[in-house]
């Protein structure tokens, strides 16, 4: 069942990658009691996610701030070691936290996976954005080729904010 506005988030654990390693974060630390928008990706350092998708983000950090998103995650299906090198590369750290769901776990149990086998990239997230308060999603925008961020930007979150 993929997930919708007024659901709430399933519980699972996150990592996130911290200057002593990876950090488990469950999604009550990570959504209970604040409002939060998330974006999701395929993959770290992919072309679109990389190029566009990230950048969208890290360009309307303050913008979300303002509309009272209190945090800003970045989900993906990749382990913390990797979202952490991204963060590094990208300089995002201060406005985007990391989620790494190594096992895909939460994006299977919002019904977000992505099958790239065929690509050899193996199973994935669908590329996404949303806004959650206190554990329920309120805004979900979800892309139809994952190749294009264009419903799940920033300025498309913000839109759908007013």
């Amino acid at each position: 069942m993929t997930i919708t506005t007024g659901d709430r988030l399933p519980e699972a654990t996150f990592a996130t990658m911290t200057a002593d390693g990876p950090k488990p974060m469950t999604t009550s630390e990570a959504f209970g009691g604040k409002t939060v928008a998330v974006f999701a990706v395929p993959g770290a350092f992919t072309p679109t996610c990389h190029l566009n998708h990230l950048p969208s983000f890290m360009a309307k950090a303050d913008d979300l701030r303002a509309r009272g998103a209190e945090a800003t995650y970045c989900i993906a299906v990749n382990d913390p070691f990797v979202l952490g090198a991204w963060a590094d590369a990208t300089a995002s750290a201060d406005d985007i936290t990391m989620l790494a769901d190594g096992s895909g776990d939460f994006t299977k149990a919002i019904g977000m996976e992505l099958d790239l086998t065929g690509k050899g990239l193996g199973v994935r997230s669908k590329r996404y954005a949303m806004l959650v308060e206190d554990g329920v999603v309120k805004t979900l925008l979800v892309e139809d080729n994952p190749g294009e961020a264009v419903k799940s930007t920033a300025d498309a979150l913000l839109d759908a904010m007013d």
